[in-house]
């Protein structure tokens, strides 16, 4: 599976069949050269990366256990030296120190009486692509659309949120892949007037619950490295820092390096209490 466009100006190699080793990496090259963007993104076994490193890849993250147990890699290809240069590495480095330092600060999941959380309905679609349009000017997956909204909600993503009262304030979703065991925890939303209550520590909780029970084994996230919230959220409910994907996407107006935590879910861990419906 490969997505591309303008916007992240990227070929991104989502999810890799060994049997289209090496044939897809001319096809990846080839799509990159045709139109014109600055970065190949890959997600591939740690087994088969040799052949990768071999045609100009380097590693940015590692991920133990992502795919069926096996180590992950998101590796990078870059084809310019413009998109490889970090422009803005002391506020990456700042970020991650400080997310680093409330590593496990146990967050608190108590949500008031008049929020409700729970995972949302097609017929609710709307109503979230209008939250994600408020909340992000531009993103790398079509979450301002209704269509995709459901279309993936009926397929692999189950999309959660928050309600204050009757007002839809705070969404996040969980990409499951199956055959890999493992799910991204990704699309935070909160409204500018909800945020600093703790809502997206309580979706994540939330949704970890949920896709244990679905027999997932590894959760992970690609953050923006030049925000402190997600990555402290992170940090604090137990991922592991991982590797930083520079340049990598497109999100709010303009390109964004990409910092990845992953977290190996532990079938004994306590229940959590998020109010839900």
């Amino acid at each position: 599976m490969i997505q591309h466009g303008k916007h992240s100006d990227r070929v991104y190699l989502m999810s890799l069949s060994t049997g289209d080793l090496p044939g897809v990496l001319n096809h990846l090259d080839a799509l990159a050269e045709t139109r014109d963007y600055s970065k190949i993104f890959a997600k591939v076994p740690a087994s088969v990366s040799a052949v990768f490193m071999e045609n100009g890849y380097a590693i940015e993250a590692a991920v133990p256990g992502l795919l069926s147990g096996e180590e992950g890699l998101f590796i990078g290809k870059y084809l310019s030296a413009k998109r490889k240069e970090e422009g803005r590495s002391d506020l990456v480095r700042e970020v991650l120190a400080t997310a680093q330092a409330k590593a496990c600060t146990q967050p608190d999941l108590a949500l008031a009486s008049t929020f409700t959380c729970r995972r949302t309905r097609p017929e609710e679609a709307e109503e979230m692509a209008e939250l994600y349009r408020q909340v992000f000017a531009t993103y790398p997956f079509p979450i301002h659309d209704p269509g995709y909204l459901v279309e993936t909600m009926e397929s692999h993503v189950h999309y959660y949120a928050i309600w204050e009262e009757n007002e839809l304030v705070a969404l996040a979703s969980a990409e499951m892949d199956h055959k890999g065991l493992n799910a991204e925890m990704t699309d935070f939303a909160t409204l500018p007037e909800s945020r600093g209550k703790g809502l997206a520590n309580c979706l994540l909780a939330r949704m970890e619950e949920d896709i244990l029970d679905l027999g997932i084994q590894t959760a992970y996230t690609i953050a923006r490295a030049y925000s402190h919230g997600m990555n402290i959220t992170f940090a604090k409910n137990g991922y592991e820092f991982c590797g930083t994907l520079t340049n990598n996407t497109d999100i709010s107006g303009g390109l964004e390096s990409m910092n990845v935590w992953f977290k190996p879910l532990d079938s004994e861990a306590g229940e959590v209490s998020v109010a839900q419906e």
